[in-house]
C-alpha cells in the first residue's frame, strides 16, 4: 500500500516552536537577572567591582542637582514607591479582570507585585546595607535599608510584566516584533528612570539599583515561565498541520499499486476467477458427446 507523507513546516508545528521560544526567553531572563543580582551582591560584600563606583557616582549626582530635575525626579520617586506601586498594580489587575472577564493574567500581575515586596524585604534584612548619608536625602528621612532598591525593583516588575501580559502572554495573540521591541524598551527605560531618581535623590548606591533591575528581570522570567507552562498544559501536545485532501488525492493517484494494496488484491482475485470460469467451459466442451456418426 503506498505511503502518503504530508509536508510539514521546518522545525515542527508553529505552536511547538512558539512554546520553545517562550521557554528559552524565560530561561534567558531568569539567568541574566539572577547573574546581575548575585554579581552586585558579591561586589557589595567584598567592596569590589561596581561597588568601587558607588561613592563617586553618589557624590557626582549630589553636586549636579538642579531645581527642575529635583522636582521631576521627586515626582517619579513618589509615584513609584512600593506602597503606590502596590496600589496601582492592584487597581490595574482588578480593572483588567472586570473589563476582560479573566482572572489568570491579572492574578499573574498581582502575584508578581506581591513577590516583589516579599523578596525585597527579605533581602534588605539579610544584607543589612546602610543608605548613603541622610544629609544628602532630598525627600525627608528614610531609615529603611539600602540593598536592593524597592522603588526600582517594584517599578521594573510592574512595567516588564505588564507589557508581557498586555502583548498577549503565552501566545494569546501575535504581535509585530517592532511593537514588542518598542514596548519592552519603554518598560526598560521607565525602570532606568526610576533607578536614576533614587540615585539622584540620594537614597541609594549604584549597586543597589543595578541589583534591583536584575531582580526585576528575573521575576519577569519566572512569570513568563509560569504562563508558558500553563498554556502548554491547557493546549496539550502540539499537533501538526491538517492533511491536505487535494494533496492526498494526488499522491494516491500518482503512486503505482503494490502487491499489498487492496485494489491490486481485488483485481488479482477477479482475474483468477475469470481464468477459472474459462477453464471450466473448455472442460465441459471437451467432455460433451460427439454428435457425428
Amino acid at each position: 500500500m503506498p505511503t502518503l507523507q504530508h509536508r510539514r513546516s521546518r522545525g515542527g508545528p508553529p505552536r511547538a516552536r512558539s512554546q520553545r521560544a517562550l521557554f528559552f526567553a524565560a530561561a534567558g531572563l531568569l539567568v541574566a537577572g539572577e547573574a546581575a543580582f548575585w554579581l552586585m551582591l558579591a561586589a557589595v560584600q567584598t567592596n569590589s567591582g561596581l561597588a568601587l563606583l558607588d561613592g563617586g557616582v553618589h557624590a557626582a549626582l549630589v553636586e549636579g542637582r538642579s531645581a527642575p530635575a529635583t522636582a521631576f525626579l521627586a515626582a517619579v520617586s513618589t509615584v513609584t514607591s512600593p506602597t503606590w506601586m502596590t496600589v496601582i498594580g492592584g487597581l490595574v489587575a482588578v480593572g483588567w479582570a472586570i473589563r476582560k472577564r479573566e482572572l489568570w493574567r491579572p492574578a499573574l500581575l498581582l502575584g508578581a507585585m506581591a513577590a516583589t515586596v516579599g523578596v525585597s524585604t527579605i533581602i534588605k534584612h539579610q544584607v543589612g546595607r546602610a543608605r548613603p548619608s541622610a544629609a544628602d536625602f532630598l525627600m525627608g528621612p528614610d531609615d529603611a535599608l539600602s540593598f536592593p532598591s524597592g522603588h526600582t525593583f517594584g517599578a521594573g516588575v510592574f512595567a516588564l510584566v505588564l507589557v508581557y501580559l498586555v502583548l498577549g502572554g503565552a501566545g494569546a495573540r501575535t504581535v509585530r516584533r517592532s511593537t514588542a521591541v518598542l514596548a519592552f524598551s519603554a518598560a526598560a527605560l521607565g525602570t532606568v528612570l526610576v533607578a536614576f531618581s533614587r540615585l539622584y535623590l540620594g537614597y541609594h548606591w549604584l549597586t543597589d539599583v543595578v541589583a534591583s533591575m536584575g531582580l526585576a528581570v528575573a521575576v519577569t522570567g519566572i512569570v513568563v515561565l509560569v504562563d508558558g507552562l500553563r498554556a502548554a498544559r491547557i493546549s496539550g501536545p502540539a499537533k501538526g498541520p491538517a492533511p491536505d485532501p487535494a494533496e492526498d488525492a494526488a499522491d494516491a493517484g500518482a503512486g503505482p499499486e503494490t502487491a499489498d494494496s487492496p485494489e491490486a488484491d481485488r483485481r488479482h482475485f477477479a482475474g483468477d476467477a475469470g481464468v477459472g470460469r474459462a477453464s471450466l467451459r473448455r472442460v465441459r466442451v471437451d467432455a460433451a458427446p460427439d454428435g457425428g456418426p
